[in-house]
């Protein structure tokens, strides 16, 4: 976890720490193609979490902290192949006369996520720190901007080491062609047959609504077990 300037100097003066919540600020993608398994592509999904918590100082009331955590997962997913070259009317960023340049049919990657779990929150000594740590240097701007304040690298005395549990949906999308019949408009020719005629020739509303299936699903939800545990009403009132 990279703290604010303003967190980690009551982080190296904190005792103990206690999670409060986790928030999933951003998630950064990248696709690439898997060079000897045509069809199949890399997913890298880097996640950016704004992490808060409790830190006890002494015998004082505690102060919150909060600061960014990172986490990277990679996923190899089928996404089809398409060699063709895909051309738009839009105009590029270079110039006004200057269409956007072709761009190959290399799928979309959407992933959904929901805020994560924090695990668990350990407080501990920089020296005691692996030595494979590094700092994260790539942050957005966007996501550096929800915190108000510089995010710390590194503790002098302290540092915090969180775990958190993400749940998340990596699916692949690609543009396709659709054949859908369409038909042309139907203009009436001829009126209904009991326009115009007495009441005779008319169904009886209460008749009608008598064969009207009760609709049972609207009143209780589906389950999984047949046999009926209530009765239904079905009047017709004048």
């Amino acid at each position: 976890m990279y703290p604010t300037r303003c967190s980690q100097e009551v982080i190296d003066r904190a005792q103990s720490v206690k999670a409060k919540c986790a928030e999933l600020l951003y998630a950064y993608i990248d696709v690439e193609p898997v060079t000897f398994n045509r069809g199949f592509y890399t997913v890298d999904v880097r996640f950016f979490y704004r992490i808060t918590a409790d830190a006890f100082v002494g015998a004082a009331r505690p102060v919150e902290v909060c600061g960014l955590a990172v986490f990277e997962k990679r996923a190899v997913l089928f996404g089809s192949d398409g060699g063709a070259k895909v051309f738009s009317s839009q105009v590029g960023e270079n110039g006004a006369e200057i269409q956007c340049l072709p761009r190959t049919s290399v799928p979309t990657a959407v992933v959904e996520a929901v805020d994560p779990l924090i695990l668990n929150l350990k407080l501990v000594d920089v020296c005691h720190c692996r030595p494979c740590d590094c700092s994260c240097t790539d942050i957005p701007m966007g996501v550096a901007a929800c915190f108000g304040d510089e995010l710390m690298m590194s503790g002098d005395q302290h540092r915090l080491f969180v775990t958190l549990g993400q749940f998340t949906i990596i699916r692949m999308e690609r543009d396709t062609q659709l054949l859908i019949p369409a038909y042309d408009y139907c203009i009436p020719t001829k009126d209904c047959s009991c326009t115009g005629c007495d009441d005779s020739c008319q169904e009886d509303p209460c008749e009608m609504f008598r064969k009207v299936q009760f609709p049972v699903g609207e009143f209780f939800p589906p389950s999984g077990q047949s046999g009926s545990g209530s009765g239904n009403n079905q009047h017709c009132c004048r």
